[in-house]
């Protein structure tokens, strides 16, 4: 994989949506986000997101999106890995009314500021701000910081992102930084 370009695996069928058709999506918010290097991108079961999320964050449930930052200077060019549920993603698009497709790009975006650097816990709303004119450049309904505090359907969902703890991550994508380990994030929005 050379540098700023993105392996994209589609382990988890979504309507309307192709391992071609993702990748030229990620290219497109890699330059919105400001994201440079190669990252990989998986869409998998819940299942999956669950052993991930169980492996480097210690939680044993299922999360919808969890990103994982290269390590600095481990392999030039290379930004990161996002892991995402389809059927959470699924899930979460039926109770806010847009397309499945329409949340993984939604999810997409997300981990892919994050593996940017940004950090809505931390940044008083910077990373709010990106994400919401990010959305908006690309013609995506609401994102998930801005959906946060906001009902859907007589709902509300939460996101929680937390530090997870260092390892090894195993998503069937190369990834070299996955040798040494680094810490994760992961955004909930379901439960």
């Amino acid at each position: 994989m050379s540098s700023g370009e993105s392996l994209v695996s589609i382990q988890e069928r979504v309507p309307g949506l192709s391992e071609v058709s993702l990748a030229k999506f990620v290219t497109r918010a890699q330059r919105v986000a400001g994201l440079r290097g190669s990252v990989s991108v998986l869409v998998t079961t819940s299942r999956e997101l669950r052993g991930l999320n169980h492996r480097f964050r210690g939680k044993n449930k299922a999360t919808d999106v969890l990103s994982f930052p290269a390590l600095p200077g481990l392999t030039a060019g290379f930004a990161g890995d996002v892991a995402i549920s389809a059927e959470i993603a699924a899930r979460n698009a039926r109770r806010l009314g847009h397309t499945a497709a329409e949340e993984i790009r939604i999810l997409v975006l997300h981990g892919l500021l994050h593996l940017a650097g940004y950090d809505h816990e931390r940044d008083e709303g910077e990373m709010e701000r990106k994400e919401e004119r990010s959305r908006k450049s690309l013609g995506l309904p609401v994102g998930l910081i801005e959906r946060s505090g906001r009902p859907a359907r007589g709902k509300r969902l939460g996101v929680n992102h937390r530090n997870g703890a260092d390892g090894r991550v195993r998503m069937g994508l190369v990834s070299a930084r996955a040798k040494a380990g680094k810490a994760s994030r992961a955004t909930q929005t379901s439960r």
